[in-house]
């Protein structure tokens, strides 16, 4: 069994009256691709803060790498690579010049820093920016930079939270590629995002916070497992009397269905054969059918459920 990159028991953060963490618990292993979610006020942000040790806890312990983590753990903190949200580079300096700064607050070796930062550059593609500033690149540039600083001294544990707001989709697919490249060389990542798509894409499993506590955790597949739905039909139609879907809505294994801008969606909790079920009583009726899908739960379904809430763009 791989071993513990973090191990956090415990965990509870009090500002005043309000409870941030309750009683947090959370194991992440050597290799995982881990995310992180949950939805605003949730506190994904707190936990990540205590993990650094750039927040104080009233209970509870916090272990890196099999180490009790503390703000003058200076052996563990050279082993982690943060990159937060905001991007934090400095303007005067070009992007080399930013990317050697950054690593050699780790690597005091000159020449084994030239290599870092050389194959930090190469690897979020920035070999044509290297003498630009940072204001005269794209916003997709400039979130590639922001990973390169994070990443050139090779940590062994990197937090990437939201990296990839309001970038190109050309930009996104490099950043999450650069991700799964990390993780294949050997890093252990924790990934926080409001992009469900994302974290189907890379993440080995997942926890979702809701009030400061863990309410679920495992693979994709594992959370797909435990909310109601399994299945998402919908046809469209030009006219959906109430008697037919109210018909529909009798099937066995159909918990839900709408009849909405000529869209019938039905959600369906097990069974076989749902769809078939469903088009034999449209075509008993004879109603016009025009397309026609069926999709199984995704992430965001799960997250949904859980919580009861959407994820929204500012996170806490």
């Amino acid at each position: 069994m791989a071993e513990n990159v973090v191990k956090i028991e415990n965990l509870v953060k009090r500002y005043g009256e309000l409870i941030a963490l309750d009683h947090l618990d959370l194991e992440i292993k050597a290799g995982e691709v881990f995310g992180l979610l949950g939805p605003n006020g949730s506190g994904k942000t707190t936990t990540i803060n205590c993990l650094l040790s750039l927040l104080s806890y009233d209970k509870g312990s916090i272990e890196i790498f099999g180490k009790k983590m503390s703000p003058t753990a200076y052996d563990i903190k050279k082993d982690i690579g943060i990159i937060m949200q905001n991007v934090a580079v400095f303007e005067e300096l070009t992007v080399q010049e930013n990317i050697d700064y950054f690593c050699g607050l780790y690597i005091t070796d000159k020449a084994k820093r030239k290599q870092y930062v050389d194959e930090a550059i190469s690897f979020a593609g920035l070999e044509d920016f290297r003498k630009f500033f940072p204001k005269k690149l794209s916003g997709g540039l400039l979130r590639r930079l922001n990973i390169a600083c994070g990443i050139a001294h090779k940590p062994r544990l990197i937090i990437l939270d939201e990296p990839t707001v309001a970038v190109d989709p050309q930009s996104r697919n490099k950043i999450l590629e650069g991700i799964e490249e990390l993780n294949r060389n050997g890093a252990t990542i924790i990934y926080t995002s409001h992009y469900m798509e994302e974290v189907e894409q890379i993440c080995t499993r997942i926890a979702i916070m809701d009030k400061g506590r863990k309410i679920a955790e495992g693979t994709k597949e594992e959370l797909k497992t435990m909310i109601k739905n399994t299945e998402t039909i919908t046809v469209a139609l030009h006219e959906l009397p109430e008697k037919v879907l109210d018909e529909i809505s009798a099937l066995s294994h159909i918990y839900s269905a709408d009849y909405t801008d000529g869209t019938l969606t039905a959600c369906c909790s097990g069974g076989r054969h749902n769809l078939i079920r469903i088009l034999e009583i449209l075509q008993k009726n004879d109603l016009h059918i025009g397309k026609v899908t069926t999709a199984q739960p995704t992430l965001n379904d799960v997250f949904l459920e859980i919580t009861g809430k959407a994820l929204r763009d500012k996170e806490d």
